[in-house]
């Protein structure tokens, strides 16, 4: 037997459900990118900024980098960015760090970058399309990659503490410079300067 909901019954469950919705809209407000903006107390991106930004300062006024131009004033060492791990409690995109590492590379001037495995499948293919498709006097020839020095890569870390109404999230972010040819690790570096202490709301009922 079907049952039949009557007018009434339709009517107060549309209210019920309607008084539900929220009548507030949604603000926008446009701020600097540069501003710091902590809402939720986790990884955000000023973080990622303070951190590659004082790692690569580090990495590049180390003793690895002094003694590769005394043995070779000629050119810059070639640094590739490998994958910074997730260690962490969180989700954390660290192909960010990666890219923002090897921005603050190239931007200093002291050392060149070359492509990571996924940029470089994209980049032989249209070297070797080129090889059937372009003039002979514009193809780029096969054979003349420029290989890197070293790789850096590193992971991110974090160490909580909470009672309950107070916790303290502290990131580790460490990075390491590997030597490509002899696996050696000549630079090693850390940054802890990232923690926060998140106050949560008492619940009242």
């Amino acid at each position: 037997m079907k049952k039949v909901l009557y007018p009434a019954i339709i009517l107060a469950l549309t209210s019920v459900f309607t008084g539900c919705l929220s009548t507030e809209t949604v603000t926008v407000e446009r701020v600097e990118t540069k501003e710091v903006i902590d809402l939720s107390g986790y990884w955000n991106d000023a973080d990622v900024n303070i951190v590659c930004e004082d790692l690569v300062s580090k990495c590049l006024s180390a003793q690895w980098y002094k003694i590769f131009q005394m043995y070779n004033s000629k050119r810059n060492p070639v640094i590739i960015v490998g994958k910074f791990k997730n260690n962490s409690d969180e989700h954390i995109d660290t192909t960010i760090i990666s890219k923002k590492m090897e921005i603050a590379l190239l931007d200093s001037g002291k050392v060149d970058s070359v492509a990571n495995d996924s940029e470089r499948s994209q980049v032989r293919q249209e070297r070797n399309d080129q090889q059937s498709y372009s003039s002979v006097d514009s193809a780029k020839r096969l054979g003349y990659e420029q290989a890197a020095d070293y790789m850096l890569s590193g992971e991110i870390k974090t160490i909580i503490d909470s009672n309950g109404e107070v916790t303290t999230r502290t990131y580790y972010i460490s990075a390491e410079l590997i030597n490509i040819e002899t696996n050696r690790k000549i630079w090693a570096g850390e940054n802890s300067s990232i923690k926060k202490k998140i106050t949560h709301p008492k619940l009242t009922f």
